[in-house]
């Protein structure tokens, strides 16, 4: 890629085919400022938001995901708790592919989150039950996403 074509993807004027096949993202997220920027790295392919625990169920169970990206504090009350709330918080989710094998098995899953203990303890129960995992804390994503899902 050259100089021209870097600037075009770095300022977001490049078009949004890439060559290659449009892929279904699930995001779990609760900040609109990060869903918006999600929605506009990969915009041209399928990109479903939950921002709670029921709704992300829902779809992990109906949809079939290309990569799934989970954030773990999702609410206001989260952010910088000192107590564990694992039924309203992404590691909900975690714990949910992770007992239910048959679910989104191809799907590269990261987690992204600002929590480092959350998201570790995401990554340790997905990877503890046989699931490819990783922690990408949310700044470092677009360089992860960058080479993952060129466009």
């Amino acid at each position: 890629m050259g100089l021209v074509e870097r600037l075009k993807h770095k300022f977001g004027w490049a078009s949004a085919d890439s060559g290659r096949h449009p892929i279904r993202i699930f995001l779990l997220e609760d900040d609109e400022r990060r869903c918006e920027w999600f929605a506009k790295r990969f915009k041209g392919d399928q990109l479903d938001i939950a921002c709670d625990v029921p709704l992300a169920k829902e779809l992990l169970e109906t949809r079939r995901y290309d990569s799934i990206f989970l954030d773990h504090d999702l609410m206001p009350e989260h952010y910088g708790a000192t107590e564990n709330d694992d039924e309203r918080t992404g590691y909900a989710i975690a714990s949910f592919l992770a007992t239910h094998p048959e679910l989104q098995r191809s799907a590269t899953i990261i987690v992204h989150s600002f929590n480092d203990d959350g998201a570790m303890r995401m990554v340790e129960e997905l990877r503890g039950a046989g699931r490819n995992a990783e922690y990408i804390p949310f700044h470092f994503l677009e360089d992860r996403i960058r080479n993952f899902w060129p466009r």
